[in-house]
């Protein structure tokens, strides 16, 4: 389990609260958010967004919540697991079921 570092894309810093996958799934979970965020500020948009392009590329069923304010308790299938910072919102991105 990888927490607390960062990671920097194009001048974007996301800060790594907690990370229990590999990195360069963690590095496409920062970039396609990044991706949605230069699109839309709405974060329900931006959750399905990376959630649409992570089934796409690493086969479902994953869960995503964007926000400023929010709690979570959620299981997860191992190695598929990330939460970050990212501008202004907390990015949770989980695979189960």
């Amino acid at each position: 389990m990888q927490d607390n570092s960062s990671h920097e894309l194009n001048s974007e810093t996301a800060f790594i609260e907690l990370n229990e996958m590999p990195v360069g799934m963690q590095a496409d979970a920062v970039r396609f958010t990044v991706d949605a965020m230069n699109k839309n500020h709405d974060e329900g948009i931006v959750a399905a967004y990376v959630k649409r392009v992570f089934d796409r590329t690493y086969e479902p069923s994953w869960h995503c919540v964007v926000g400023r304010n929010f709690g979570s308790c959620v299981g997860h299938e191992g190695r598929s697991f990330t939460y970050f910072y990212l501008r202004e919102n907390a990015v949770l991105l989980f695979k189960c079921g």
